[in-house]
């Protein structure tokens, strides 16, 4: 019996792990200047990555970020930093000592991070091609960089 009920568990969690729903539509400021649409990038995966430069595991985690994107890019993944941040100027300071390549992106009043339930820093929020959050992963610890790669490939193969 008891066998039977925490399978019956197992399936219940990874039903919902697994569960789709659309994400919210946003346009931000971007680092290089452009405004960035989600919606306009369907057809890719996409991580949003939620942070902020007083967050000392955020700024452990962009380096491994930017080598997720430079790895997975060509197979149609990106990495979207958001910065959340109030003063901007905070964010660029931070990127002028870590250097990324992947988009960073201006949530100054934190209404994206609203909209996706942002509780923790960092988190990142994955998002299939379809345009539906398939994961999110609430802080940084060393090793979740596996975890981060399992998800993306996950979602590239669909």
């Amino acid at each position: 019996m008891l066998r039977f009920i925490a399978t019956l568990l197992l399936a219940a969690v990874a039903a919902h792990a697994s569960a789709a729903e659309p994400s919210p539509d946003f346009t931000l400021a971007s680092h290089q200047g452009d405004n960035l649409r989600l919606a306009e990038q369907r057809g890719d995966v996409i991580m949003l990555n939620f942070w902020a430069s007083w967050c000392g595991p955020c700024r452990k985690e962009m380096p491994l970020l930017d080598a997720l994107h430079d790895r997975y890019e060509a197979a149609g993944f990106q990495v979207w930093g958001v910065n959340v941040d109030a003063e901007r100027a905070d964010a660029e300071e931070m990127l002028r000592r870590i250097p990324v390549d992947f988009p960073i992106l201006f949530d100054s009043k934190s209404d994206v991070s609203k909209l996706y339930g942002v509780d923790a820093m960092p988190s990142s929020v994955f998002i299939d091609r379809d345009g539906n959050v398939r994961h999110i992963h609430r802080g940084y610890r060393d090793g979740d960089e596996a975890a981060y790669k399992k998800i993306i490939k996950e979602l590239i193969r669909e």
